[in-house]
């Protein structure tokens, strides 16, 4: 099969985001398939080193030939700047020959405009990253082109493992949402000696984007959740880094959270590309982490693709709640959490059985979240 990718790859070429597509490029292919990386958001790009909005594309075209030739994938990618439309890397003809005649279009979390091809591929599958948030933005009115976009798809997909089921209150308007998990390229989190002073770590944003509210109710962003577990350093001795971004309008307290024990490292010096973020994972102990307000507020199931890469590595993960527990193992390689006291429990139970915890933690990534056998799982379902 010829298989098309969307991302944002050349927008945002940093740390996770680079392997939340790349992931899907490596498990396709190594099932045997043809596969093409496309990136036609219309978006403007952005260039970090200059720290503004630019109709210049170098910045993400360097980043784009760097990633994709690190994997063998040099001839696999097209980019199309939004600020003038043209195609870089195998190019316009490439890109509307394979959306006409190939066989499946994988769209990443929205991330694909396709606004002016001769769109007959084979099957088109939406895959949602954002579960809850996704779903508000199809049927609160606030961007009909997005919802009439979404819908227009042959299957849909979502990490929110709980839609559709009783308890959920995410709201599905006739959509099939099927449960989904990030694949993971096994092979490229191989398990490594863990650094004897090493922290338990996350990556993570302050707040995203500002909260939705659906019927009444507010769905809001990691800096809710977080402030419920703003007083963990002084409740354990373990010690804590998050590679913190600024969140909407710079709101992150950073003082203020140093103050209360966090060890808080900028993403852009620690994280800025696929390798370093690799490299910042496996340099720890395990990962602690909140999840968005919204998928805990709705039950959503939604598991991050940053721990199943933690669980790759053999790094155990101490993860909030959000249903995912009635989905994946959450006795031993990864514990979830609800309160505070929950939390202190789950990294002390860890750090008392250490190797058993992270010899689970690569077994779970090898039952659920192996590329192969996602990317599978998805071609069955079509």
């Amino acid at each position: 099969m010829r298989i098309i990718i969307t991302g944002l790859v050349g927008q945002y070429p940093f740390g996770g985001v680079i392997w939340d597509y790349l992931h899907y490029l490596l498990g396709f292919r190594s099932l045997g398939h043809e596969v093409l990386y496309l990136e036609d958001s219309g978006a403007w790009p952005y260039d970090p080193e200059a720290g503004t909005i630019t109709e210049d594309c170098s910045f993400a075209l360097r980043s784009l030939k760097k990633i994709f030739h690190d994997f063998d994938l040099d001839h696999a990618w097209v980019y199309r700047n939004g600020a003038d439309g043209k195609f870089h890397g195998a190019g316009e003809k490439i890109a509307r020959e394979w959306l006409r005649h190939g066989d499946l279009l994988v769209n990443v979390s929205s991330a694909g405009w396709l606004r002016d091809y001769d769109l007959r591929v084979g099957h088109k599958m939406f895959i949602d990253g954002d579960p809850m948030f996704c779903q508000i933005g199809l049927l609160d009115g606030s961007n009909p082109q997005y919802a009439g976009r979404l819908r227009d798809h042959d299957s849909h997909f979502t990490f929110g493992l709980s839609v559709g089921l009783p308890g959920c209150p995410v709201p599905v308007d006739g959509i099939t949402w099927r449960p989904t998990v990030q694949p993971i390229a096994i092979d490229q989190w191989p398990v490594t000696p863990i650094p004897s002073e090493a922290p338990w770590t996350t990556v993570m944003n302050w707040a995203s984007y500002r909260p939705k509210i659906w019927e009444g109710r507010t769905y809001g962003q990691k800096n809710l959740e977080f402030n419920r577990f703003r007083d963990l350093p002084s409740k354990t001795r373990t010690p804590l880094r998050l590679a913190m971004g600024l969140g909407v309008d710079g709101q992150r307290p950073a003082q203020e959270l140093r103050q209360l024990g966090w060890d808080l490292v900028e993403p852009q010096e620690v994280v800025p590309d696929h390798q370093a973020y690799r490299s910042f994972l496996t340099s720890s102990r395990g990962e602690w982490s909140v999840a968005k307000h919204g998928y805990v507020e709705g039950k959503t199931g939604w598991f991050s693709c940053r721990t199943a890469c933690y669980l790759a590595a053999g790094r155990p993960a101490v993860v909030q709640e959000t249903g995912w527990s009635r989905h994946l193992p959450s006795t031993r390689g990864v514990l979830p959490f609800s309160t505070l006291e929950e939390a202190v429990g789950g990294l002390s139970e860890i750090s008392r059985n250490y190797t058993e915890h992270s010899k689970a933690a690569r077994e779970i990534a090898l039952e659920f979240f192996d590329a192969k056998k996602v990317c599978q799982d998805l071609l069955r379902q079509l």
